[in-house]
């Protein structure tokens, strides 16, 4: 018979049932999430991103943003006076991996979309200083060069396979969107479509 203190006596059988039991509980509360609709439907009006606003998002994980920035907006009265109306998850239904998070190092960037113009988003990522004064963010001023196409076809097809709906002429067109582009304008373009479908207060 297993007894209690035979289990914590035996760090392998310790080991074992705590994994166990760790994953069981997480099965439990994530694979309903998998079935629920207000998780995986899009509210109204919201599209998968277009060519350079996906490379918009992979720059905003590459330069770490994400480190200091959040992208939810939790339903306390401080921050929903503040930024709007709280997250949703149908949001963020064609963001892989999602950025949600708590970090506030710098303010949430969940409803930024539309808030400041392309000129303004470009000099607060250039010298963020001549904008804010109190910023403490670094410059970015190596994004002002020209935008890579790192396999955006194959990235648009591969987000096919998990329901983004990119069609074939978006896939085609892709390259021809990012002709001529900089690092910059990508990441304010996904900047700029940031929390554009909120829920309505």
């Amino acid at each position: 018979m297993i007894t209690h203190e035979s289990i914590e006596k035996n760090l392998g059988l310790l080991i074992v049932l705590t994994i166990l039991i760790v994953s069981v509980g997480g099965l439990v509360q994530i694979v309903p999430l998998f079935f629920q609709t207000s998780t995986t439907t899009p509210v109204e009006g919201l599209k998968h991103y277009s060519a350079l606003q996906l490379m918009g998002r992979d720059i905003y994980i590459r330069e770490g943003c994400v480190g200091c920035h959040s992208q939810m907006i939790r339903p306390f009265r401080a921050e929903t006076e503040r930024y709007g109306h709280y997250s949703v998850a149908g949001e963020y239904v064609y963001d892989r991996p999602f950025l949600w998070g708590s970090k506030r190092t710098g303010p949430d960037l969940a409803r930024v979309g539309g808030r400041y113009s392309d000129a303004w988003q470009a000099a607060h990522l250039m010298n963020p200083r001549d904008v804010v004064p109190e910023s403490i963010m670094p410059a970015y001023p190596w994004l002002d060069r020209p935008l890579q196409d790192t396999g955006i076809q194959a990235k648009m097809r591969t987000l096919n396979l998990v329901g983004h709906g990119y069609t074939q002429q978006e896939i085609a067109e892709a390259p021809t969107e990012l002709k001529d582009k900089t690092e910059l304008q990508a990441l304010i373009a996904y900047l700029q479509v940031l929390g554009t479908h909120a829920p309505a207060n």
